[in-house]
């Protein structure tokens, strides 16, 4: 008999759901055959795992054949990284078993899994920062002496098969986030695995570069290779998923054969609602900000005035950025990752001098503000590497939390460490910070949870009245997603001006007001994003522009 799905009574979920995930459901996934008969590749059976008082992973089952894309869902901390890492050797774990190829598997150690034939591309980047893009890439499949030449060759081989593109000299720390993203998907398949676990590996990727990805996932699975990706956005499930798991506080709760047919009950299943549509413009009207009658006029919230970066090459990597935004506006920036949007948020965020130009915030100069001084003049800051930028990893989540405002709980010189946990409680409940307590160090928690905690930071800064946000919902769950959306809405209502950076095109065109495309450091186009040309963006993105565009840009 053909098990069903897991959802016990008491879970919260609609009555219907369990009929509507039934395993028969469908007899193949969207562009795959249907699932093998022969025996699963990967067999987890009732896998539980405890970090403390955390109960991650309690009882959990999983059936991988070869020759199909499973997809795992949930949201952030539902322990769906805790359980690809006992796949991977990372953790071992507390009860259950594990099979590979039939045979009982436990993996002491990555090491181990790699041995056996698993490749694990892992939610936070294990790269070697100061070696380049071909030794990471060697690192660890080389015995003896280097052969540098041949390992490029290699890498040529596998951009030409899979389409990601690659500078095998570069230095990782020289790359942008995406970037290095692709060289640990690489590093992965230049191994050639049986088993390719994916954890959230198109959370820092562009549209393209998704696509390409999913195609590889779907190739890779075709040569009879067992996969598992993680992933939180929806249309990704519905163009490889073969089968879907979803996981919530650690257990199984829902799994279909039919993933693409499935998609709003799995959502119901993942949390416990029905997903609300996206604000579109009717919503964006109704939030533009208004001050007071009788009260003064108020600055622009952000005034970028010819800001240009040169990197020590004496390469233009941003040219002559001009923008104005009101207070209460959401401008968003788009573009492919490498046209000057990193460059654009570390000069915004007081990381790095521009080589021309000035920015002022509410008609305060802050060209040259250090970090801290910005916090100080109310300005918020989400930039688009949390483990680099906004956060210390070592010290606990209240500490975090509370980290630009630690002189509030000062008494006497030292810290009033109950009034802080207090408030970051208060916080991580308001955020939907997931974590045991706020004394957990904050490198335990999931790369989501890490995220809603640094904007839970930052949407709270006192006197706030900019936010820049650099792919602010990178790694999160989609009901995490229209969380972080609603917070950043309320902040605009309340009049903060938002500067929005991210990959996610659709999020940019729900959310702002504006959108304008960055390319090669310049600005190729701008235009309100209520009935918005997507073809035009995409062209601009791209680096077309049309007479239309020059018309418009000469027009007085």
């Amino acid at each position: 008999m053909r098990e069903r799905h897991a959802i016990g009574p008491g879970d919260g979920l609609d009555d219907g759901l369990d009929d509507g995930l039934d395993d028969g459901i469908s007899d193949g996934g969207p562009g795959l055959a249907a699932a093998p008969a022969a025996a699963p590749l990967l067999k987890l059976e009732g896998l539980s795992k405890r970090f403390g008082a955390l109960q991650a992973l309690q009882d959990a089952s999983l059936a991988l054949h070869p020759g199909e894309v499973h997809c795992l869902l949930g949201e952030n901390g539902a322990g769906k990284s805790t359980l690809c890492n006992l796949v991977f050797g990372v953790h071992a774990a507390d009860a259950g078993e594990m099979t590979l190829a039939g045979e009982t598997f436990r993996p002491r150690s990555p090491a181990d899994a790699l041995s056996h034939g698993i490749a694990m591309v892992h939610q936070h980047f294990s790269l070697v920062p100061d070696m380049t893009v071909l030794d990471n890439l060697l690192l660890g499949q080389v015995r003896g002496v280097l052969d540098r030449k041949a390992g490029a060759a290699r890498i040529a081989a596998m951009r030409e098969r899979y389409g990601l593109a690659l500078d095998p000299h570069a230095k990782v720390q020289d790359l942008s986030v995406g970037e290095r993203q692709r060289v640990e998907i690489v590093k992965c398949l230049v191994r050639e695995p049986r088993l390719l676990v994916l954890d959230e590996p198109t959370a820092v990727l562009l549209p393209q570069e998704i696509e390409a990805l999913l195609s590889v996932c779907t190739r890779v699975a075709q040569q009879g290779c067992g996969v598992v990706l993680v992933t939180h956005k929806l249309a990704e499930i519905q163009r490889v998923a073969r089968r879907a798991t979803v996981l919530r506080g650690g257990r199984v709760v829902a799994r279909s054969d039919a993933p693409a047919q499935d998609i709003d009950a799995l959502v119901r299943a993942m949390i416990q609602r029905d997903l609300r549509a996206p604000a579109a413009a009717p919503a964006r009207a109704s939030r533009a900000f208004r001050p007071a009658p009788g009260s003064p006029t108020r600055e622009a919230a952000l005034l970028a005035d010819g800001l240009t970066v040169r990197d020590a090459d004496g390469v233009v990597r941003l040219d002559n950025f001009t923008l104005l935004v009101e207070p209460g506006e959401i401008v968003a920036i788009a573009g492919v990752e490498g046209n000057g949007q990193s460059e654009l948020g570390a000069v915004l965020s007081g990381m790095l001098r521009p080589t021309e130009g000035r920015y002022f915030v509410c008609g305060e100069e802050m060209t040259r503000a250090t970090p801290r001084q910005l916090s100080a003049a109310g300005c918020g800051v989400v930039p688009e590497d949390r483990h680099a930028l906004a956060c210390v990893t070592g010290m606990n989540v209240a500490e975090n939390i509370m980290l630009d405002r630690l002189d509030r709980f000062r008494r006497f010189g030292l810290l009033d460490r109950a009034a802080m946990r207090r408030e970051a409680l208060d916080l991580m409940q308001r955020y939907d910070v997931r974590a045991a307590s706020p004394d957990v160090p904050f490198g335990g928690l999931s790369g989501g949870n890490q995220q809603k905690a640094v904007l839970a930071r930052e949407l709270t800064l006192g006197g706030l009245r900019f936010l820049l946000a650099a792919q602010p919902t990178r790694g999160l769950d989609v009901g995490a997603v229209e969380a972080v959306y609603g917070h950043i809405r309320a902040a605009a209502d309340r009049g903060v001006g938002v500067l929005l950076i991210s990959s996610e095109l659709d999020e940019l065109l729900s959310v702002a007001d504006r959108v304008l495309v960055l390319y090669r450091g310049r600005v190729m186009g701008a235009c309100p994003t209520a009935g918005a040309d997507r073809a035009r963006i995409g062209a601009w993105m791209a680096g077309h522009r049309d007479k239309e565009d020059v018309a418009e840009e000469v027009a007085p």
